[in-house]
């Protein structure tokens, strides 16, 4: 299997982007890695670590700054640019890793790739912990700001089929986003959807509002990218909020400070419990014709390393397919 990988994509490229592809290397001998970027600067980092390593030099780097569409189709030489011609080129390449613009990787993923024939709009689909002792999606996340119902009813059949491949289960629970449960509830957006999920060949449990969405109750929640953005960036604040003043209550009480001593192994697993990525890495963007992971762009090695990961399950599982079957599902129904 190989893999390609923006190699000067993120904040922390391409140090961390590098060594997070070794560490996949060194834990998965079928694996072969394709490394787009500066050759130079790539090779310096390597060392003589260059088994299953082939180098694509991009002399250019599309930054945040940059206009995605633009950047796209004028920064040829750039690192993510080098990267979707190696995926749509190769056919011995499954997927592809970026830690890099988000819209530039949603616009290369359009321009350069293409969508599963059925599929209206691919959909970000980031995972979060839940209050028990599961995750769950969100659907879309910030690729599709302006949405239509049959845009959101494809969502949730990508979420569903992207769900029961990385938790093995059937049927997961999905849920359309909205400011009430009563089905009659919501803009028109949601209103017009809701008899969509229904007659779907998914398992939909209705509307649930935003407070619901970590309850555990929920394995796929359904809403436009704009809602899902800002529930996600809502979510990750208050959580960091939440986090920042508990260690500042610790540290101002003396006997905080003891009682931390008693329970740090119980601050590690909330810690490891709110740290995803670690676990699944980016985040999929589904709907597209070869496999597509971005990564937040804050990411290190080891959220690399599991989006790598993420990739071959997803390959291995056949996502695609699923999809494509879901779409023929609906079809059948409809």
């Amino acid at each position: 299997m190989k893999v390609v990988v923006d190699a000067f994509g993120g904040d922390n490229a391409p140090l961390e982007i590098v060594e997070g592809a070794v560490m996949a290397l060194n834990k998965h001998k079928d694996l072969e890695i394709i490394l787009c970027g500066k050759e130079k600067e790539i090779k310096k980092i390597l060392g003589n670590r260059t088994e299953r390593i082939e180098i694509v030099n991009a002399e250019d780097v599309i930054t945040n700054d940059d206009q995605p569409t633009e950047a796209i189709r004028h920064k040829k030489d750039s690192s993510l640019v080098k990267a979707y011609d190696v995926l749509k080129e190769r056919d011995d390449v499954i997927g592809l890793v970026s830690a890099g613009s988000t819209g530039a990787v949603l616009v290369g993923a359009i321009m350069k790739i293409g969508r599963i024939k059925g599929i209206s709009r691919p959909a970000l689909a980031p995972i979060l912990p839940t209050k028990k002792n599961s995750d769950v999606i969100i659907i879309d996340s910030g690729a599709n700001i302006d949405c239509k119902p049959i845009n959101l009813l494809h969502f949730a059949l990508m979420g569903s089929a992207y769900y029961s491949i990385i938790y093995k289960k059937d049927a997961p629970r999905v849920a359309l986003l909205n400011n009430g449960t009563e089905e009659e509830k919501g803009n028109e957006l949601a209103k017009e959807t809701y008899p969509l999920l229904k007659n779907a060949p998914i398992n939909f449990i209705g509307n649930k509002e935003g407070r619901d969405f970590m309850s555990g109750d929920v394995d796929v929640m359904v809403t436009d990218g704009f809602a899902g953005n800002a529930l996600l960036k809502g979510t990750e604040g208050a959580v960091g909020a939440v986090l920042s003043i508990l260690k500042h209550s610790i540290k101002s009480h003396f006997m905080s400070k003891i009682g931390y001593l008693f329970m740090r192994k119980t601050f590690k697993e909330i810690r490891n419990r709110i740290d995803i990525l670690s676990k699944h890495g980016g985040s999929p963007l589904l709907g597209c014709k070869k496999l597509v992971v971005k990564n937040h762009g804050s990411c290190k090695r080891n959220n690399i390393l599991s989006s790598i990961e993420q990739t071959i399950i997803l390959h291995e599982n056949h996502l695609n397919q699923k999809i494509e079957e879901a779409i023929e599902k609906l079809n059948l129904v409809s």
